[in-house]
């Protein structure tokens, strides 16, 4: 089986690349790469004592989560690696000998535009959206359920791609039990979207899912950038989150797979 991976280079995202290296004949892997310093170099996010401070927290949780996950190269892995945001600026013909997968899976890349869109969405490529939509969508979902006191909508959804963001139908919820800690049960999710994929994708059952197609009536919150400033993430850090204020309601999640400790 050939998977193609569009993704960026931060320690959780070398970690599904080994992943998925483990279950694929070849893996094909387009990567991203911009700073591994958010909150301290300017970019994505603002840059502040504040900022920093609170992604040192994130980068903590990462650590016990993922390690200090690099890629293991192997025979069956190529990567091409660019600069976050040319993405969109390649033509298909310079991507053409990645764009050869029986499965195409994106997590964490820039929004895509163009024909290459196109030919994912033609291509029923896989999207992990780390928020449960169709209640939580656009950029920090996790952050901003927490924020709202709602740990119980803290997650992955596992969604086939559309032009739209994060709006595509679901496929399944990727959940976690392991409520230590806001960061690590935030990225705990991201452990849970990442091996029940493989799990599915490995055993097949990934393609007898019949997605279930979202309800923009039931959204939340959808949220952008912008809103993710040192105001909201001053207000934040000052929570005092409750994360079993709430339980985990199935009539809510799409065949929800829960990771457990």
């Amino acid at each position: 089986m050939k998977i193609t991976l569009l993704t960026s280079n931060k320690k959780r995202h070398n970690y599904l690349i080994n992943l998925l290296s483990q279950i694929s004949d070849e893996l094909f892997v387009i990567q991203e790469c911009g700073t591994i310093f958010p909150g301290i170099v300017p970019g994505h996010y603002p840059a502040s004592p504040l900022m920093k401070n609170y992604f040192e927290n994130v980068d903590n949780a990462q650590n016990k989560l993922f390690g200090n996950s690099y890629v293991d190269t192997k025979k069956n892995l190529k990567i091409l690696p660019m600069v976050s945001g040319d993405l969109n600026k390649v033509s298909l013909d310079k991507l053409s000998n990645f764009l050869k997968s029986d499965i195409y899976i994106v997590f964490g890349c820039s929004y895509i535009k163009s024909k290459l869109v196109d030919f994912l969405v033609n291509q029923k490529t896989i999207n992990i959206h780390m928020g449960i939509s169709p209640y939580y969508r656009g950029t920090d979902c996790n952050f901003w359920a927490l924020y709202d006191n709602n740990p119980h909508l803290v997650g992955a959804t596992i969604h086939l791609l559309t032009k739209g963001l994060d709006s595509g139908p679901i496929l399944y919820h990727a959940m976690s039990e392991m409520k230590i800690d806001p960061y690590e049960y935030t990225m705990s999710t991201v452990k849970s979207a990442f091996h029940s994929l493989a799990q599915k994708i490995n055993d097949k059952s990934i393609f007898d899912m019949d997605p279930l197609i979202q309800k923009k009536n039931q959204e939340i919150r959808y949220s952008k950038k912008i809103d993710f400033n040192e105001k909201i993430v001053g207000e934040f850090l000052q929570k005092k989150i409750d994360l079993k204020s709430k339980k985990f309601q199935n009539s809510m999640l799409k065949d929800p797979f829960f990771l457990n400790r």
